[in-house]
Parts: C-alpha cells; structure tokens; sequence
C-alpha cells in the first residue's frame, strides 16, 4: 500500500466494480483509455484478474485503486506494466474519475507510485504513452518532470481511426535530482 497526504493506493477488490465501471466507461474518459468495462460484470471480471499483493509480478501489468485517504472511495486506478527482470523499465497509465479531475489527485497519485517504483530500485525507467488530445495528461507529465521523448502521427489504431502518441520518459536518477535525492543505479554508480 502506498499512503500520500490526501490517497491511499492499494489493490482493487470486488466492491470497486461499480465505481470502477462508472468511471472507466464515461464517454469522457473512455476516449482515452485502451480498455473501457461495457457491463459491470466485465469490470468484475477485470478486478479478480489484477495481482492483490503489494509485490508485482514480472511481465504483468500491477493496476492499483486510487482511493480517498478519509473516505477509501475509489476515484481512479493507475498502473504499471512491470518489466520481466527487475530493475529495467516499465510503462505507466492512470484513470480518474470525472468528478475526481482537475483536484490535483493524479499528480498526487503519480509522485507517490514513482517514489515507490525508483525508491525500491524495482525499475530504472518509466515510460508514459499519451494520447496528445488529452492536453490534461500531457500537462501532468510535464508537471512531474517527464520528458517529451516522441511524437509518433497517426500511429496508433483508435476507435476505427488513427490516434497520435506522444511517449514522455524519466530516468531513476531524474527523479532523484528533481527530489534532491542520489539514486544508485544497477552498475554501483550514484548519480
């Protein structure tokens, strides 16, 4: 479990599905997402397939609810699709909730899964794929340091079109200096 000031990030369980479901199909929403529930019971049926430890499993994705800290309401889930040896790289997405946007929780919820996927050495990169219509993300990954890496144009297939993708990047040790902090990387070298 990870606790920050205002969200607890901890497994899905059952219960969550119809927040879950709520959210993750609002037209809003779902037009950036590669998944989206079309009945509850497929909401249901994607809780019970996610890891419920705190230990992600390599060459998985580890998807975290993202919870109000005094409530436990669910507003959004995030995850990592973790890299089948440790300490390589893993590419990151998260999903909030309507109600729940433009409150600063993603920034939130982000800083704290990075802190703890670079602080437990678990990777040494993290990668975001956007899409660049989604001008809020592409802010949020500029906010918490990522680098714009790439532009690909019409690269993706979406939704019986084509879909731009912009790939922004941060090295464990970037994240350290933005923090003030000195990461030691797989080679015995601190940076």
């Amino acid at each position: 479990m990870i606790v920050t000031s205002r969200l607890r990030l901890d497994a899905l369980r059952d219960d969550d599905a119809p927040a879950l479901f709520m959210y993750r199909s609002h037209p809003d929403v779902a037009r950036y997402q590669g998944w989206q529930p079309t009945q509850l019971d497929e909401a249901r049926r994607w809780i019970a397939g996610q890891n419920p430890t705190d230990t992600p499993a390599p060459g998985q994705w580890f998807q975290r609810a993202i919870r109000r800290l005094e409530s436990g309401a669910l507003i959004g889930d995030l995850g990592a699709c973790m890299p089948a040896e440790p300490g390589m790289w893993v590419d990151i997405g998260i999903t909030l909730a309507p109600s729940a946007q433009g409150r600063g929780f993603a920034s939130e919820a982000l800083a704290g899964f990075l802190a703890w996927l670079f602080a437990g050495q678990l990777v040494r990169r993290v990668t975001a794929s956007v899409d660049p219509r989604n001008q809020a993300c592409m802010r949020l990954m500029g906010r918490l340091g990522f680098r714009q890496e790439a532009h690909f144009v019409q690269s993706i297939p979406w939704q019986g079109g084509w879909a731009d993708d912009v790939v922004w990047a941060m090295l464990a040790h970037e994240w350290a200096a933005l923090r003030g902090d000195t990461v030691e990387d797989r080679g015995g070298t601190t940076r």
